[in-house]
């Protein structure tokens, strides 16, 4: 994962985590929805770097840390989600996006782009089999 539960509290703090994260369900524990909610997160982000970046990725950029908060966040929001949310996770996924087109970089000097895979077909010819030089007088 990128971040943890000390980064979500450090950036939103315990009170504002503990509202998001209750459920009707009472057997689920507050850690328990807080960690799938920045797993959640952390492949929402795996799904737009990995054509660029070879995943798992060595070092995390703070970036990739607030990123994954903003996500989690929206996230536990549900549909309860206030404005200043959702622009957020909006920012968030645009800036996703350009990295993953390889407009903006996530500043990784060891962590090169990774090579696209695939097959890919590669025609190569012998030359001509008929031609004008070699049908003395057909064509």
């Amino acid at each position: 994962m990128y971040a943890t539960l000390v980064d979500m509290v450090a950036r939103f703090g315990e009170d504002e985590l503990m509202l998001l994260a209750q459920r009707d369900d009472s057997s689920v524990e507050f850690n328990e929805v807080v960690d799938q909610a920045l797993q959640d997160a952390t492949a929402e982000i795996n799904g737009y770097i990995a054509g660029r970046y070879t995943l798992p990725l060595a070092n995390t950029p703070e970036v990739l840390k607030r990123n994954c908060c903003d996500i989690a966040r929206y996230l536990l929001s549900d549909d309860r989600a206030p404005e200043q949310v959702e622009k957020r996770y909006n920012a968030t996924i645009s800036f996703l996006r350009s990295v993953g087109k390889g407009e903006l970089s996530l500043g990784l000097a060891n962590n090169q782009p990774s090579e696209s895979v695939g097959t890919v077909a590669v025609m190569m010819s012998d030359g001509h089999t008929f031609s004008r030089q070699k049908s003395k007088g057909f064509i």
